[in-house]
C-alpha cells in the first residue's frame, strides 16, 4: 500500500508541474518486471493514467519523432523539447508493457493488453502523427503491431491471453490490422527459424487467427475504433479489402510446415471459417491436395476443404476416388470423424455418372471390411450399400449372383489392390453380407437380409446411423420389454382337470 501511494503521489506530481516531469522515471522503473507483481501493477494503472492523460491533453509531440538527445541540442521550442522528451518515455512504457505480456503472472499480462489497448484507442482518438489532409486515416498500426507481438510469443502458450484480446477482434479496422500485423509476424518469424516448425508460435497464431468472425455483407461492418468521417471511401471499409487480407494471412499462415496436431485443428476448420471468406479459395488447392495424400486422419480431414473446391470451384484431382477408396480400412470405423467421412463419401459417391467398377469396388471393400466391423457401424454401412445399389442399378449383378465365390478363398476381389478399377469387385458376389444375415446381434442380421428382397426406390436415410454408438446400441437392447416366451408344456392344473382336487381329496378322507 506504501509503494502505490508513493507512485500515486508521484502522479500526481508529475501532472500537476512539468518542473517534476523527471519523475516520470520513478512510474517506468517498477514496469522493468524485477519488482512484486502487486508493485508491478499500480504502475502499469499509474502509467496508464499518466500517458492517457497526456495524450488527451495533447501534450506529447506530433509528427516523426526526432532523437532525444538531437532535440535538445536543436532549436526546438521549450515546449516541443519537453513534448519530444515525455513522447520518447510513452515509447518507453509501450516497450515496456509490450514485454510485460511475456511476464510469468497472468494478471500482470491481462493489464499489460488492456493498457496498451486502451492507448491504441486513444492514439486513434489523439493521432501522434501529422494529418496530412482531412479523413486520412489515423490508426495506430505500429502501436497495434506491439500488441500483436506481445500475443504471438515462441516459447510459450499465449492462448489464455489471446482469448481475452478476442473482444478487440469485433472492431472491424483492429481486425483488419490485427490480421496485417499478423501476416508481417509470421513472415518474419518463419524465416529466422528457416522453415523448422515452431509449436508453440504456429499454436498462438491458430488460437489468434481462428476465431476471427468475418463479416458476410458490406453493410455489417458498422464497429469501428477509430471514427473517420470518410470511412467509405477509405480501404479498410470495403469488405473486397478485409477477404484479401484474410486470404494473404491464410495463405501466409499455410505455407509453412505445421506440427501434425495444429494440421488437424487447421482442417476441422477450413471448409467453414476459411474457404468461404477468401477471394480465390482455389489458392489452397495445394495445402489440402498435399494434406490429402499424407493419409490416416489428416486425409479424413482434408475431405471437406476439397468438396467444397470440387463441387464449388471445379476443382479437377484425378487420383481423388483412388485415394478415398484406399481411406477404407478398419480403423475408419473407429477414428473420431467417422461421422464426417462417411457423409462425405456418401456425397462423393452420389453421382449417377460414376463408373460402375468403381462404385462395385467401394460396395465390395465396404463388405469385406464388415465382417470386423462392430455392429454400431453395421447398421449403418448395410443401409449405405444399399443406397449405393439404389443409385447404381449395374452394380446389383453382386447380389445377384447365384454362381458367385462361396468363400473368400474362392473370390476374385482383390483386396489389397490400390486401384479399383483393376480390383475386380464387379466378378464378385456379396457372399460377405450373406453371412452377416447370421450375426449375433438380431437387428444386424435383420438388416443384412434385405438384399434378399427387392430394394425399394426409396434411399434410406443414413444420418441418423452414423453416430450411432456401442453404448446407443446396448441401452437400447437393455430397454426392450421382455416378452413371454412360449413354453413346451402345459401347467399342470389338476389330477381330473380341476387345480387341487388330489390335496382336497386327500384332506377329505377322514
Amino acid at each position: 500500500m506504501a509503494r502505490e501511494a508513493a507512485l500515486a503521489a508521484c502522479l500526481e506530481a508529475v501532472l500537476g508541474s512539468r518542473s517534476s516531469a523527471n519523475r516520470v522515471f520513478e512510474l517506468l522503473e517498477p514496469l522493468a518486471g524485477q519488482e512484486e507483481p502487486e508493485d508491478i501493477v499500480s504502475a502499469i494503472r499509474a502509467c496508464s493514467r499518466l500517458f492517457g492523460a497526456l495524450l488527451e491533453r495533447r501534450e506529447l509531440f506530433v509528427g516523426p519523432l526526432p532523437d532525444q538527445d538531437a532535440a535538445l541540442a536543436e532549436s526546438y521550442s521549450a515546449e516541443d523539447k519537453y513534448r519530444i522528451w515525455m513522447r520518447h518515455r510513452y515509447r518507453d512504457c509501450v516497450s515496456c508493457l509490450g514485454e510485460l505480456m511475456g511476464h510469468d503472472a497472468f494478471q500482470i499480462r491481462e493489464l499489460a493488453l488492456c493498457t496498451l489497448m486502451k492507448f491504441v484507442e486513444l492514439e486513434a482518438e489523439y493521432p501522434l502523427i501529422k494529418i496530412e489532409w482531412k479523413g486520412a486515416l489515423t490508426f495506430p498500426c505500429d502501436l497495434l503491431k506491439v500488441v500483436v507481438d506481445g500475443l504471438l510469443p515462441t516459447n510459450k502458450d499465449a492462448t489464455l491471453l489471446i482469448s481475452r484480446f478476442q473482444e478487440y477482434m469485433e472492431y472491424d479496422d483492429v481486425r483488419y490490422f490485427v490480421m496485417k500485423a499478423v501476416t508481417a509476424s509470421i513472415g518474419q518469424v518463419m524465416q529466422k527459424t528457416k522453415e523448422r516448425p515452431l509449436p508453440f508460435y504456429q499454436q498462438n497464431v491458430f488460437s489468434l487467427i481462428s476465431p476471427i468472425n468475418m463479416p458476410n455483407k458490406e453493410s455489417e461492418m458498422v464497429k469501428f475504433m477509430v471514427k473517420q468521417d470518410n470511412r467509405e471511401e477509405l480501404k479498410l471499409s470495403k469488405l473486397q479489402a478485409h477477404k484479401q487480407v484474410f486470404e494473404r494471412m491464410w495463405l501466409t499462415f499455410l505455407k509453412h510446415k505445421l506440427p501434425t496436431g495444429l494440421y488437424k485443428k487447421v482442417l476441422v476448420i477450413l471448409h467453414d471459417s476459411v474457404l468461404p471468406y477468401m477471394n480465390e479459395p482455389t489458392l489452397l488447392m495445394d495445402f489440402l491436395t498435399v494434406a490429402y495424400g499424407i493419409g490416416g486422419a489428416i486425409s479424413l480431414l482434408a475431405l471437406n476443404g476439397l468438396f467444397v473446391l470440387i463441387h464449388e470451384h471445379n476443382l479437377e484431382y484425378p487420383d481423388f476416388y483412388k485415394k478415398l477408396y484406399s481411406l477404407l480400412d478398419p480403423s475408419i470405423f473407429h477414428v473420431r470423424y467417422r461421422v464426417r467421412f462417411f457423409h462425405l463419401t456418401d456425397l462423393f459417391l452420389s453421382s449417377s455418372h460414376l463408373p460402375a467398377y468403381l462404385v462395385a469396388a467401394f460396395i465390395k471393400r465396404l463388405s469385406r471390411l464388415a465382417l470386423t466391423a462392430p455392429p454400431e457401424a453395421l447398421l449403418m454401412i448395410i443401409p449405405f450399400i444399399c443406397n449405393l445399389f439404389r443409385r447404381h442399378p449395374a452394380c446389383r449383378v453382386l447380389v445377384h449372383r447365384p454362381a458367385g465365390p462361396a468363400d473368400m478363398s474362392e473370390d476374385p476381389y482383390v483386396m489389397e489392390e490400390e486401384e479399383p478399377s483393376k480390383s475386380k469387385a464387379l466378378e464378385s458376389s456379396l457372399w460377405e453380407i450373406q453371412s452377416l444375415q447370421s450375426h449375433y446381434h438380431p437387428d444386424v442380421a435383420k438388416a443384412a437380409a434385405v438384399l434378399n428382397q427387392s430394394l425399394s426406390e426409396m434411399e434410406d436415410d443414413i444420418s441418423g446411423l452414423l453416430e450411432l454408438s456401442a453404448y446407443e446400441l446396448f441401452d437400447k437392447e437393455v430397454k426392450k420389454k421382455a416378452v413371454d416366451v412360449p413354453l413346451e408344456f402345459e401347467q399342470i392344473r389338476g389330477l381330473f382337470g380341476k387345480k387341487n382336487d388330489i390335496f382336497v381329496d386327500h384332506f377329505s378322507l377322514d
